[in-house]
């Protein structure tokens, strides 16, 4: 199915349609294309339908409904719901149930949201690709046999399959940007602060951001409204005034500086990618942007900054993990044996992987050498952005390097690691960035992303709605996506 939020919500309002009829279709339709594609860890049927006839008494009671209210969207499982499994893809937490409910779920109930169910992942969000998850990889509705992106790759595969009208995902290092650039959709990273990491499994306290992936560039804004705002139980989250992101939708750019950072052009990135934002770049200069060169220099460091500070702070966040008090637990002679025979079991080889890593930079030999001047660098990075920001209003850039690749397409970690060129320095800089569709090329789409600096999300969705609306072309349903 192809409506998004904007049609639905007319469709809802107009009673051309019953938010339980559209529930049930969603579901009618993930039940048909859900064996090929495996997006969802659980799905929660009966409750949906519950919160969807709850919209409809109040339509029929001529009450004002939400933008967001009586549609069906999916929720990544690192982000609790009371009384719901979150499982964050691990044997660890494989039979865990939340007492509680996010932030953001706190916030998607007040407007009627309707949640069809948990979706896959990357083990504890650790991936690129979803191939990391302990209960198997999703597909990518293009083409199953590639990845849908990661670590939100089943969130990504949800929507692109029709299979939910929106979903959440959780962003380190791009893991909502990239699957939405190989699934064709949208996918907003926010500025660090500006959404509720409360209720989020802890990856990487200091990159972790929740944002939306979507079908196109209103809907973001209207998701990113819901969810958007201070939390006093979360201390990074930004007290600040309630915005609407939606008065952003303007289709036009002049007067818009865009900048163009060299750094995201290297030679990793794949000529049917580069040509694409060139005409993209094109585009935005015909439509009365100016086009200004930048240079931050330090991206060329970003995949080994954030290689040091993202495991460094899981070694600590897993810490808790020890078959103690909530989780999984394997036996043991003694404490000490139950301890590693849980942590051994309990965890996948990527995520043990980067607690080891985590714990090698920050031991008393190596923490002033690799750690702290990580930390340095990092702050470097955000000075390049700020300096760039002096000359221009959003940057733009690829969201990966190509398409999605092939499942097994490498064999060697650190080579999955450098994918992450294209979108890490934006999470180490604590920016918002939204990946959009720019292209396609055998039959896989590409993206394109739009950084903006710190709170500019009304400039990178003005950016991007203006880009949209005159490419219509590039927002398209993947195959498995038709009902």
């Amino acid at each position: 199915m192809g409506y998004t939020i904007h049609e639905l919500h007319e469709k809802l309002i107009q009673k051309e349609i019953s938010s339980v009829e559209l529930t049930r279709q969603f579901i009618a339709h993930r039940q048909q294309v859900e064996g090929d594609i495996h997006a969802f860890l659980s799905v929660n049927d009966e409750e949906a339908l519950k919160q969807a006839a709850a919209v409809d008494a109040k339509i029929a009671a001529g009450e004002k409904i939400a933008a967001l209210a009586g549609i069906p969207g999916a929720i990544k499982d690192n982000i609790v719901i009371r009384g719901q499994k979150c499982t964050a893809a691990s044997r660890m937490l494989e039979n865990w149930t939340s007492p509680y409910d996010a932030g953001v779920i706190e916030r998607l109930e007040a407007n009627d949201y309707v949640s069809v169910g948990k979706t896959n992942m990357d083990e504890f969000a650790m991936g690129s690709s979803t191939e990391n998850s302990y209960f198997g990889p999703s597909m990518n509705p293009w083409n199953t046999e590639y990845v849908p992106g990661g670590s939100s790759g089943g969130s990504a595969a949800a929507v692109a399959a029709g299979e939910a009208v929106w979903a959440l995902g959780s962003d380190t290092g791009g893991s909502i940007r990239q699957p939405a650039s190989f699934c064709g959709l949208v996918g907003l990273k926010p500025t660090y602060g500006l959404v509720s990491r409360y209720g989020l499994i802890a990856f990487s306290s200091s990159l972790d951001q929740i944002g939306p992936i979507t079908r196109d560039v209103t809907d973001a804004a209207i998701v990113l409204n819901a969810i958007a705002g201070h939390d006093e139980r979360d201390s990074t989250s930004i007290p600040m005034e309630k915005a609407d992101y939606t008065e952003a939708l303007v289709n036009d750019v002049k007067g818009m500086k865009i900048g163009v950072p060299e750094e995201f052009f290297g030679k990793g990135i794949k000529p049917e990618t580069r040509e694409a934002i060139e005409k993209a770049i094109a585009f935005f200069k015909e439509a009365g942007a100016e086009i200004v060169p930048v240079s931050i220099p330090h991206i060329k460091s970003g995949v080994s900054v954030y290689y040091i500070i993202a495991p460094a702070e899981a070694s600590s966040n897993l810490a808790r993990y020890d078959g103690v008090s909530y989780g999984f637990r394997a036996p043991g002679d003694n404490i000490v044996d139950m301890y590693i025979n849980t942590r051994t079991q309990g965890f996948g080889k990527e995520v043990k992987r980067r607690i080891m890593l985590g714990n090698y930079v920050l031991s008393a030999g190596y923490y002033d050498a690799y750690y702290k001047k990580a930390l340095k660098v990092r702050r470097l990075l955000k000075e390049d952005f700020d300096r760039a920001y002096e000359q221009c209003d959003v940057l733009i850039a690829p969201s990966a390097s190509g398409t999605a690749f092939k499942f097994g397409a490498f064999s060697d970690p650190l080579s999955l690691y450098m994918e992450d060129i294209c979108t890490v320095p934006v999470n180490l800089a604590g920016l918002p960035s939204i990946s959009i569709p720019a292209g396609f090329h055998n039959g896989l789409p590409l993206g394109m992303q739009i950084i903006g600096p710190a709170l500019g999300e009304k400039k990178i969705l003005r950016a991007a709605y203006t880009f949209e609306q005159n490419h219509p072309e590039f927002t398209k349903t993947a195959p498995k996506g038709e009902m």
